[in-house]
């Protein structure tokens, strides 16, 4: 699987170990960024991993701050993602198998490192199942798209 990872300075040893989980998971991952412990602007990251998830040159995008939720907010700004903050079992499996989240975030500073190796594959392990929540994530879509529509015809 391409996977797109990015982190902010806070977690920037989470996503170090995360990243070579992947890889020797056999994923190709490419690593957005942080590479050092400087802050940075989290959102730039957020949308970067992002775009590269939108645009279908990766399947999926993992995203790292503080608390995981900055980067998810960022992160659903761009049209066609659903990112979601994954910091237990249930929360991680539910992200793809309900809501088909394309993006997981995560806490360094609230998750330890053997829980974000474990959701991690858990997350990477489900698929969405349809169903039921086909239609809630059908509508989320409609109304991103109309909403979109919407304010570039005002702009």
């Amino acid at each position: 699987m391409d996977i797109a990872i990015g982190c902010d300075e806070a977690a920037l040893d989470l996503k170090n170990i995360i990243k070579q989980q992947l890889m020797d998971l056999g994923h190709h991952v490419d690593d957005f960024g942080v590479n050092d412990h400087k802050p940075v602007l989290y959102p730039d990251i957020a949308v970067a991993v992002s775009q590269a998830v939108a645009d279908g040159s990766h399947e999926r995008g993992i995203l790292m701050c503080g608390t995981g939720i900055g980067m998810a907010i960022a992160a659903n700004k761009v049209p066609g993602i659903r990112a979601a903050t994954c910091h237990d079992s249930y929360s991680a499996q539910r992200a793809r198998k309900s809501n088909n989240a394309q993006i997981m975030t995560m806490g360094s500073r609230v998750i330890g490192i053997e829980l974000a190796i474990n959701l991690v594959d858990i997350w990477l392990d489900s698929d969405f199942q349809g169903g039921g929540s086909t239609a809630k994530v059908e509508k989320i879509m409609t109304w991103e798209r109309d909403l979109h529509a919407l304010h570039q015809k005002e702009g």
